[in-house]
């Protein structure tokens, strides 16, 4: 199946006429596969805040899926999406320092339930801290709270 799923990445890379160098398959966490595309085209690819990404991983999704096929993946350039996982979490930890610091509660500001489920985890194990998504729509954020009952 990965297989597939690379071919069907490199075949609509072609439609679109997008230079790349390589499209690459990579086992995540036990959650699945992550196709990592090296472009020189990566702004192409990426988009502002990342939407021509995400528009990206939906479309090749909506291809598997037509194809019978229900298999957890995501659709990376130049490990855009790895290196903002990775700036999301130092936020998170960040912002709890804040919130632990000053002891009261923080919002971060409104993003993708992704992005929140990232906050969320990322600060699990910190007695210090409880997380909580608030909001609407797209303005849910997450919300550091400062906790009395600290270690």
């Amino acid at each position: 199946m990965e297989i597939e799923i690379q071919k069907i990445i490199e075949d609509f890379l072609n439609k679109l006429s997008v230079d790349f160098e390589e499209v690459t398959s990579q086992t995540r966490d036990g959650n699945g596969f992550c196709f990592v595309i090296k472009s020189k085209d990566s702004g192409l690819l990426i988009g502002a805040d990342g939407n021509n990404l995400k528009a990206l991983n939906h479309i090749i999704k909506q291809i598997v899926r037509k194809n019978d096929r229900d298999i957890k993946f995501f659709v990376d350039v130049n490990d855009y999406h790895k290196n903002n996982i990775e700036k999301l979490k130092e936020k998170a930890i960040e912002t709890a320092g804040k919130a632990i610091v000053f002891k009261r509660d923080i919002e971060m500001e409104p993003m993708s339930s992704f992005e929140r489920m990232i906050i969320h985890s990322a600060l699990s194990d910190n007695p210090e801290i409880k997380t909580e998504s608030a909001g609407e729509g797209v303005f849910r954020k997450v919300v550091i709270k400062y906790t009395e009952n600290a270690l």
